[in-house]
């Protein structure tokens, strides 16, 4: 991790040829926003005085309350690669601030530094190691995306099968040159679908990660004439995009979740951390999978997890411990999708796996066998539950979860359910092309 102070973001802009700084933030939903300066304002924005509207922001501040400040982290300096190699552009990603000087509470940022504060004060450190999946189309001849594609690749097939291999190595290439550590990149199950993973680092730092991520793939794809999206499921009939979620608590540097003596390896923690987060998986999905498209992507056929259990031996249920070596354990969340803002998710995740530890909140028995396969009477005499069916079935079980709701504020959690019920409303009253191939021609 970078330590960098104000007086090395002067001479590496000075050294580098740096012409123009990105100030970066995350509106509630995970988009990416910045504020462009040049070099001569950049003491300025170093100073935090880099003024803008947050009222142009949904959900940021009222109109009456709009003034807001951008307060720059200076580890997150990063020169973009892609961009001219005289007077080049980099970036900071920023805090949000109110005119008087206090944290903008509702910032997604904070919300996960709060968090894990509360882990700090019990000597954890949250570590993530995302797997970010996207898909890569075709654009049309004015340049706007479609979900046309001329491949029919499968998983870890390589070219010329895959023909997003160029574009993918460049991305690849692009992240080392931002200081990313490339695990692996591949060719994902459906047609033109890439998956790229990064090394976990601490939560913070991967959620920033995550962010600098869709934007390098996004811009690299679109030097290469593609589209690329994150979005959960842009093709009826095959499989959708995930962002599986590899967590794990450190103390002291020494992994909480490994105990060799257990026979899954796992510590008492580790179980109280699952546990946790499966009491609250109903209304962490509101976050997790936060558009009307998520769960489209999480429904019985294509892989994704529709039911609420765990398992250290298959890969069918919500959460799986992966095979570990030398103690690394960590549990894998599968539901979540890269629409999601990361801040929000990781924050949820890790504040319910902190219940589950506080209040030893044991998981049921784990599920060993492929539960697709189980008829409905075995999953209910299991007790397995099931995910959200729609964004307005998660949102009523996020306004049913005071203790998830807390953990993104009364304001922020209010704006949230609002926004996303209307979102759900503006759906249900289209009227699809299935529709009209279903039903106009026989009624």
């Amino acid at each position: 991790m970078n330590n960098y102070t104000r007086e090395d973001i002067l001479k590496k802009v000075a050294d580098e040829d740096v012409g123009f700084i990105r100030l970066q933030f995350t509106d509630i939903f995970g988009t990416l926003k910045n504020v462009a300066v040049t070099v001569s304002q950049l003491e300025k924005a170093l100073d935090n005085n880099c003024m803008f509207d947050g009222s142009a922001i949904e959900g940021f501040a009222r109109v009456e309350d709009s003034d807001m400040y951008l307060y720059p982290d200076l580890n997150t300096f990063e020169i973009f690669p892609w961009r001219p190699q005289q007077g080049k552009v980099a970036r900071l990603i920023c805090d949000v601030y109110k005119a008087d000087g206090t944290v903008f509470k509702s910032d997604p940022r904070y919300i996960l530094k709060k968090v894990l504060a509360e882990a700090e004060t019990e000597g954890y450190e949250f570590n993530v190691g995302p797997e970010c999946e996207f898909f890569l189309f075709h654009t049309d001849d004015d340049g706007l995306p479609t979900t046309l594609t001329h491949e029919c690749a499968g998983y870890f097939d390589l070219g010329p099968l895959d023909l997003g291999e160029n574009a993918r190595r460049d991305m690849v290439l692009t992240l080392e040159d931002m200081g990313f550590e490339i695990e692996a990149s591949h060719h994902e199950m459906a047609p033109a679908q890439h998956e790229i993973d990064f090394k976990y680092d601490e939560a913070l730092a991967t959620a920033d990660n995550i962010m600098t991520f869709k934007l390098v793939v996004k811009t690299i794809a679109k030097r290469h004439g593609l589209h690329a999206t994150f979005m959960p499921k842009p093709k009826c009939g095959t499989h959708g995009s995930g962002m599986h979620l590899n967590m794990s608590l450190c103390r002291d540097g020494i992994n909480v979740f490994s105990d060799p003596k257990d026979e899954k390896g796992l510590s008492r923690e580790a179980y109280y951390f699952i546990g946790g987060i499966m009491k609250h998986m109903k209304a962490i999905s509101f976050i997790t999978n936060p558009i009307v498209n998520s769960y489209k992507r999480l429904v019985p056929g294509y892989e994704a997890p529709v039911y609420i259990a765990w398992s250290s031996k298959n890969r069918t249920p919500l959460i799986r411990i992966p095979a570990s070596k030398d103690r690394d354990v960590r549990v894998e969340l599968r539901s979540p999708d890269p629409s999601s803002n990361p801040y929000l998710a990781l924050a949820v995740c890790l504040a319910a796996g902190l219940d589950g530890i506080k209040n030893e909140i044991l998981p049921p028995e784990s599920i060993d066998c492929n539960i697709y396969e189980m008829t409905e009477e075995q999953r209910k005499e299991a007790r397995i539950d099931s995910l959200p069916g729609s964004l307005l079935e998660a949102a009523r079980e996020f306004e049913k979860d005071d203790f998830i709701k807390g953990v993104l504020g009364e304001d922020l959690a209010e704006k949230f359910v609002r926004a996303k019920t209307e979102e759900y409303k503006a759906y249900r009253g289209q009227v699809t092309d299935w529709e009209i191939e279903q039903y106009l021609h026989r009624i």
